[in-house]
């Protein structure tokens, strides 16, 4: 285990799109750090229309589906579902996780526009990176004949989860998906992100 946390570290020492600055303007997104898992947030409406894929009846309150942002996290089923506070993590959960699983889920919530903070973090991305942000989260959801994923009710009254593609390993983690999608927009990011930290330590 030790091993694997120092891979971690070194291999989100080592950037990939090292040429990239932020710009003046464009579209802001986040990127929220829970101490172990990180999600991105996108605006609800701007330059790409995600009522396709979440839609207010997937929430047990869909008027929550009013707000501005999502919150959007990948993972592996079991432990998301199963685990909605870190007290209730079991060690069976964990080994399994490590292991690998090909019952991976998005865990999209519906939320107001973030505040920055130490554990949510702002990127200012151009319209053409944000589409390839955009494109990298929507191919994580796994559509079925009607062109949506199937979804089943989240924690609360304001997310939900749906099906997702993708194998989740101790090599491929929730904070590992985050960091891809943020290389594939462009955005200079560790080469390896499996730990949040070293997703969060770019964000600065």
């Amino acid at each position: 285990m030790v091993g694997y946390g120092v891979a971690g570290l070194v291999g989100g020492a080592f950037a990939l799109n090292r040429g990239w600055a932020p710009p003046e303007a464009g579209v802001r997104v986040w990127v929220e750090d829970n101490g172990i898992h990180t999600s991105i947030i996108v605006p609800a409406a701007e330059g790409v229309d995600w009522r396709d894929l979440v839609q207010p009846q997937d929430l047990r309150d869909p008027r929550f589906a009013g707000h501005s942002h999502l919150s959007i996290g990948w993972g592996d089923r079991a432990f998301y579902i199963g685990t909605p506070t870190w007290g209730e993590l079991s060690p069976k959960t964990v080994l399994r996780a490590a292991v690998g699983s090909e019952d991976t889920v998005l865990h999209v919530g519906h939320l107001a526009e973030p505040v920055e903070e130490a554990s949510v973090r702002s990127v200012l991305l151009r319209p053409e990176e944000y589409r390839r942000l955009a494109g990298f989260i929507r191919g994580s959801f796994a559509v079925g004949p009607d062109g949506r994923a199937g979804s089943e009710p989240g924690y609360g009254r304001s997310d939900a989860f749906y099906a997702a593609h993708g194998r989740y390993s101790a090599i491929r983690t929730c904070n590992s998906w985050t960091g891809e999608a943020l290389r594939h927009a462009g955005v200079r990011m560790g080469a390896w992100t499996p730990f949040s930290a070293t997703v969060m330590a770019w964000l600065r």
